[in-house]
């Protein structure tokens, strides 16, 4: 399971030594529901299946985090964070929809007499095909949740038993279906270059989500992260490696099927159907906005400061329970970093970074901007025009691309 970045002891009673004033950022809130039915073999994400949680009770799990929000509110309150509505709120793990909707519903509703709401925000919760049915969905519908993010990966069996996905494919369709029946938008998660995934197995996934008629689609290469089953699998040769050289025929396959169908890009993994149907939280966290995270192992960031919780829910409800932060540690970005991190997360969006901002804050070189545009990494007509903005190319290799920018 991955680690935890290094930064300084957060101190037990969560004050914030804010580096700079966020009081017009936006502000989100994050709740991480860490439980899963069973672990995924290329899963690290923090997430627990009921045997490894000891005598922590996932039934008494939505009071934590409902104290952890009232704890966050006077955080900010002595910290000197001006009070400001939520613009939007996602649910994510594990798998929240393990919990009773009451939960998840009781949490939100919390939230929102807590720090109120700004109208139309994007409230959403992803979701595993299997633990949802329609009495479930029209109950977030109900409670004000307008987006359900579902778990896919793939629509190839062969596939869906190498990653150790449990759910029916079958159920993806029916439950996008439901969602859309009770009135909320829809999206799917795919992944691809799981050892022995062909192109056309990548194909028939990519045709199964566009047929579904979701609003959005997130499509990511699969990474064999350090300390997984799936890591020691590969290494014992049980499993061959991914075929790399295939990342890039799939992602350009992926542009291409879903562009036909209607679908722009306006990040690197991510496509929707329109402007409107983006994650906006998503869209939050690449612009460098203010959020909370709730529950163990979360993150957070706000006014420069940004911080995560102890990972285990047991060390969590232990802190919680105690009336101190449940933050483990923290790390104050200042300006230098918070520009190397917008140049980081910003060029991924489609909608491109201002040349003007990078060359006045040293990352726009005519050299290297000229290089990028010789290498067909960066469109020229934009850049001419203002925007630095990644080509198809570009977004294969964005990471490059950010190295060079900043010099790295």
């Amino acid at each position: 399971m991955a680690q935890l970045p290094k930064g300084e002891i957060a101190p037990s009673d969560g004050l914030l030594p804010l580096v700079f004033n966020s009081s017009d950022n936006s502000f989100h809130a994050y709740v991480h529901i860490p439980y899963c039915l069973t672990r995924c073999g290329y899963c690290d994400f923090n997430t627990y299946t009921a045997t490894e949680l000891g005598d922590t009770s996932q039934s008494e799990y939505f009071q934590l985090v409902i104290k952890e929000i009232d704890f966050a509110k006077d955080v900010l309150e002595k910290s000197g964070s001006g009070p400001r509505k939520l613009s939007s709120v996602f649910f994510g793990g594990g798998t929240p929809t393990l919990l009773p909707a009451e939960d998840l519903i009781s949490i939100f509703k919390h939230l929102v007499d807590v720090f109120g709401i700004e109208a139309g925000s994007e409230v959403t919760t992803e979701a595993n095909p299997d633990s949802v049915d329609e009495e479930y969905l029209q109950a977030l519908k109900e409670a004000g949740f307008t987006r359900v993010s579902f778990g896919m990966q793939s629509a190839v069996p062969e596939v869906l038993k190498v990653l150790e996905r449990t759910h029916k494919p079958e159920n993806v369709a029916l439950n996008v279906s439901r969602a859309k029946t009770v009135g909320l938008e829809t999206s799917v998660d795919l992944i691809y270059g799981t050892p022995g995934e062909s192109l056309a197995d990548w194909r028939r996934s990519l045709e199964a989500a566009i047929e579904m008629n979701t609003d959005h689609i997130s499509a990511y290469s699969l990474i064999v992260e350090p300390g997984t089953k799936l890591a020691r699998q590969i290494k014992a040769g049980e499993i061959e490696s991914p075929d790399e050289a295939l990342h890039a025929d799939m992602y350009e396959l992926a542009e291409e099927l879903l562009t036909e169908a209607g679908f722009s890009n306006y990040e690197v993994s991510n496509w929707a159907k329109s402007p409107t149907l983006q994650s906006r939280h998503n869209v939050s966290y690449w612009e460098s906005k203010d959020w909370w995270g709730f529950g163990p192992g979360a993150h957070s960031h706000v006014g420069g400061v940004r911080w995560w919780n102890v990972k285990h829910p047991a060390a969590y409800s232990e802190r919680i329970l105690s009336g101190v932060s449940p933050a483990l540690e923290r790390e104050l970005v200042d300006q230098e970093n918070r520009n190397i991190e917008k140049v980081m997360l910003e060029a991924r969006l489609a909608r491109g970074m201002d040349v003007n901002w990078l060359k006045e804050n040293g990352f726009g070189e005519a050299k290297v901007l000229s290089e990028l545009i010789a290498d067909e990494l960066v469109d020229g007509k934009a850049l001419i025009g203002g925007r630095l903005v990644l080509t198809l190319k570009g977004r294969l290799l964005a990471d490059l691309v950010v190295r060079r920018l900043l010099g790295f």
